[in-house]
């Protein structure tokens, strides 16, 4: 295969490991909406690094997770419905993103590579810091997985038993801030909550333990990042959204599967 083709494969198999895990409580906490807002907030991080000439994968990692304390804090406020909350903060942050990126008259700014992802330009660097920021994100994980399942079961007992559900909730939405931020390379803006849920919603149909499930999604990832890549090279169709329907795919073939018991 061409050079491309192998970070490309990389930087999605990179992604889709961490990907897994995280979408699953992701889906157990019902927090896809929560993961778009975070997703189209990354675009004003694009506008912040072209704006300050600073590396664009720092400037989204830093407004996502700016953005992921301040739905943290308005949350705990509960002075408006969390997704009224949330859809305000979605649509908002992606319109300014939008704007300021329009704005950059000097600077040559491809909005389809922002939205859509552009996997098939990854780099040997952008190959790296994939890997490095999943592989911390899945250490920290790993760490927090019983108190993550705990709150994900029920918050109240959780914190009866002495769990710091705030703090621990708080690291969940940081870490998927995280992943969004690396996720954007692959699939884009307005794709990247699908890589996150589509995967564990497919696994959760074939396994029976949350282990199961979390390493069930990062491989059906893996699977949906190889078949959308390779229609890629084939067929020229654009590589971010054909994982996006490859892992639509794998979903309604688990769809043919009967649920465990």
């Amino acid at each position: 295969m061409p050079d491309f083709l192998w970070y490309a494969l990389l930087a999605g198999i990179g992604v889709a490991l961490v990907a897994g895990p995280l979408g699953s409580f992701a889906v157990w906490r019902r927090m896809a909406y929560f993961g778009d807002t975070l997703a189209h907030s990354a675009l004003l991080g694009v506008a912040l690094g072209l704006l300050l000439a600073i590396n664009l994968n720092i400037a989204v990692a830093l407004v996502c997770l700016l953005l992921a304390l301040i739905l943290v804090l308005l949350q705990q406020n509960r002075f408006i419905a969390t997704d009224t909350l949330l859809g305000i903060l979605s649509h908002s942050t992606l319109a300014l993103g939008l704007i300021c990126v329009s704005l950059f008259g000097d600077t040559r700014v491809d909005l389809m590579a922002y939205l859509f992802g552009d996997l098939l330009t990854a780099s040997r660097a952008d190959v790296i810091t994939i890997f490095t920021v999943s592989a911390l994100v899945l250490l920290v994980l790993i760490l927090l997985w019983r108190p993550l399942l705990a709150i994900t079961v029920h918050e109240e007992l959780a914190q009866v038993e002495g769990i710091p559900v705030n703090l621990v909730r708080t690291a969940l939405m940081l870490l998927m801030a995280l992943v969004i931020a690396i996720a954007m390379k692959v699939v884009g803006v307005l794709l990247i909550t699908a890589l996150l849920i589509i995967p564990a919603a497919a696994s959760r149909r074939l396994t029976r333990t949350p282990e199961q499930m979390a390493v069930g999604a990062s491989l059906l990832g893996c699977v949906a990042v190889m078949t959308g890549l390779a229609a890629s090279f084939y067929w020229d169709t654009p590589a971010g959204p054909s994982v996006v329907l490859s892992a639509g795919g794998l979903f309604l073939l688990t769809l043919l599967r009967r649920q465990p018991a």
